[in-house]
């Protein structure tokens, strides 16, 4: 009896990335701040099927608006305009916002589009009023190093952000497809989303090259935080001769699951193979790693021109200045610190603190990395936990000009490291910057040391340590040990 052949799967896979970035929104100007606070407004509209630019309906927007459903908008004054309600025309596009897509795209090893047309696509869940959302290819043909070999970058798009839901229930839905009501405060944020090429065969693959894309996009000015990026994977395989169709992951951004998710997904896709069952669809990414059913893949039918703004121009200027601003990378900084001398707890503290440049001014005054790591983060930390204090509130208080000036007072041994803290602490605590600063001056400190020895005879060198610095703010801890060595017995 034969034994039966192992079956041979074939993955076929790609990312999608949408970061939001760090400025105003796209086609208007107002503020990218999201609100917690009462609307101002409200309005309700109602989904429309429309043709797009093939002059066909797409599946995906039949589907959703056979269901007749109608939304209601939350706008605020200060940051929702005419624009976002779809009552006025975009303006030209956010230059701020343009210059990062292209610092992204240069990091990517892409080629940047000079000329695009701004298109609309079509968005079926109600999340943008106008019922589209405008995008625009900046740039195609890149690459991604990584452990594995060279991962393909499709393209690189420049868009904006859809409304977000009105319940804070619903704001982790990646395709927001419970909401009836949403905020516009969102609506316009801009977005950078990266394709990558489908030719990642593992889930350790894409993983790797998740994290990789997002350690770039962290070098750039992105906004951070829950809802600033989503991920999606489209995914497909090949088994026994036969092909699975194309399925699309929303909300897969979870490293710990990714694996466990392309897995379970490869699983679920060898059975619609067997069964026959297998469709075009979208699908949302569950904690434990399963998938369930969102509503049937778009196609290319969504998308149309957008008529209210001229071709993007992307100059020569523009690229050559984004080439000479590029930001580093946190491994090249990470190993030029440790080269400076600095330690490695230290250096993960600076950079998830995002303090390198205080760090780098900080270094200018004082040559001393570990020492400088200390003042900006670790004791802030170990006193903000100590004695219950918001590290906010400590950031306030222990400006970077404090700091300079306890820097310099260590600098010039008039205080030692542990008095640099203690004055940290008392600042923080409430107490006046120049009086905390002061530096006590004492005549003659062997005296006063050996007064303080007499007072209190057969205690330790290091109690006597305690009472002498105690007792004297600032003085040399150097020059008191010194002094007790030759005293005490």
């Amino acid at each position: 009896m034969k034994q039966k052949e192992k079956e041979e799967v074939i993955l076929k896979s790609g990312l999608e990335i949408h970061q939001q970035l760090d400025t105003g929104k796209l086609f208007c100007r107002c503020p990218s701040l999201l609100r917690q606070d009462k609307p101002d407004y409200e309005i309700e509209r109602k989904l429309h099927v429309i043709a797009g630019e093939s002059g066909e309906i797409d599946e995906a927007v039949k589907f959703e608006a056979g269901q007749g459903k109608k939304f209601i908008y939350q706008g605020y004054y200060d940051n929702c305009c005419l624009i976002e309600l779809d009552e006025e025309p975009p303006k030209e596009i956010n230059s701020e916002a343009l210059k990062i897509a292209v610092q992204i795209s240069l990091l990517l090893n892409c080629e940047i589009m000079q000329n695009s047309q701004i298109m609309r696509k079509t968005v079926i869940n109600g999340s943008n009023v106008s019922g589209f959302q405008r995008t625009v290819l900046i740039a195609r043909k890149g690459y991604l190093e990584t452990s594995f070999g060279k991962v393909g970058i499709d393209s690189v798009y420049l868009e904006e952000d859809s409304a977000r839901p009105a319940s804070a229930s619903e704001e982790d839905d990646p395709e927001l497809e419970n909401s009836k009501t949403y905020k516009l405060d969102r609506l316009g944020i801009p977005l950078v989303e990266i394709a990558t090429t489908p030719d990642m065969n593992s889930g350790e693959k894409i993983k790797e090259a998740a994290l990789k894309i997002g350690e770039i996009l962290r070098a750039c000015k992105v906004r951070r935080g829950i809802g600033t990026i989503r991920q999606d994977l489209n995914i497909s395989i090949s088994a026994n001769g036969k092909n699975s169709e194309r399925v699309e992951i929303k909300g897969f951004q979870e490293p710990k699951i990714m694996i466990e998710t392309v897995e379970k997904e490869v699983e679920r896709q060898k059975k619609c193979l067997k069964d026959k069952t297998c469709e075009r669809e979208v699908r949302k990414a569950n904690n434990d790693g399963s998938t369930t059913f969102l509503r049937p893949m778009p196609g290319a039918a969504r998308m149309y021109p957008e008529t209210d703004l001229p071709l993007l121009h992307i100059s020569r200027e523009l690229i050559n200045e984004a080439k000479k601003e590029l930001p580093r990378m946190k491994h090249e900084i990470k190993s030029e610190l440790k080269s400076s001398g600095l330690e490695e707890e230290m250096i993960n503290l600076i950079m998830s603190e995002n303090k390198l440049e205080d760090y780098k001014e900080l270094l200018e005054v004082y040559d001393n990395p570990n020492l400088i790591a200390k003042l900006l983060v670790l004791w802030k930390k170990e006193i903000a936990s100590r004695e219950k204090i918001p590290e906010k509130k400590i950031d306030e208080k222990l400006t970077l000009d404090v700091l300079e000036s306890i820097l310099n007072l260590i600098k010039s041994k008039k205080i030692d490291e542990s008095q640099g803290k203690k004055i940290m602490l008392e600042i923080a605590k409430g107490k006046e910057i120049n009086e905390a600063l002061k530096v006590e001056k004492v005549s003659n400190l062997e005296d006063e040391v050996l007064k303080i020895v007499k007072e209190k005879p057969g205690l330790s060198i290091n109690a006597y340590m305690g009472l002498v610095m105690a007792k004297f703010k600032g003085v040399s801890g150097k020059e008191v040990m010194d002094i007790l060595r030759k005293i005490v017995k």
